[in-house]
């Protein structure tokens, strides 16, 4: 096991810089990016109204974020699994994903007039924190374990 991870080290090293670089977004996310939903969502926002909001720069701002966390992420998965064509992939699947959320992020904001909170929650979650790394990980250690 140590050999292994003196073997890896590198490796190891890689994955822990862009992981900090990970939370170091979330940690300046406020001097980084217009967000009025911060704050609304880490309070009781079931029963409260949206807070009001610039389409525009909050368009800018989820762009801005969602590209620093897909960047970090697909280096993190070349990093753990050196495998171009997988990066490729990676990337392409990263700008599916964000054509799809950020199209239901404002549609909801947009056309409905009292949206389901919790929905609108869990869209932009996924927009502005990196959890597609959580989800693709495991599952492309699992292909390739099975390949």
């Amino acid at each position: 096991m140590l050999q292994e991870l003196r073997r890896n080290r590198k490796k190891l090293i890689w994955i822990t810089v862009l992981v900090l670089l990970l939370a170091l977004i979330r940690l300046f996310e406020k001097q980084l990016f217009y967000d009025p939903f911060l704050g609304f969502f880490k309070g009781e926002f079931q029963n409260a109204q949206l807070p009001p909001y610039d389409a525009m720069p909050l368009f800018f701002g989820l762009v801005f974020r969602y590209f620093l966390n897909s960047a970090v992420s697909v280096a993190v998965i070349y990093v753990v699994f050196k495998d171009v064509p997988l990066t490729k992939f990676t990337t392409f699947l990263y700008l599916i994903l964000f054509g799809v959320l950020i199209a239901l992020f404002f549609g909801i904001l947009k056309f409905s007039d009292q949206p389901d909170y919790m929905f609108l929650f869990y869209v932009r979650r996924f927009l502005i924190q990196p959890l597609f790394l959580v989800l693709f990980l495991p599952a492309f250690y699992y292909q390739k374990k099975n390949q």
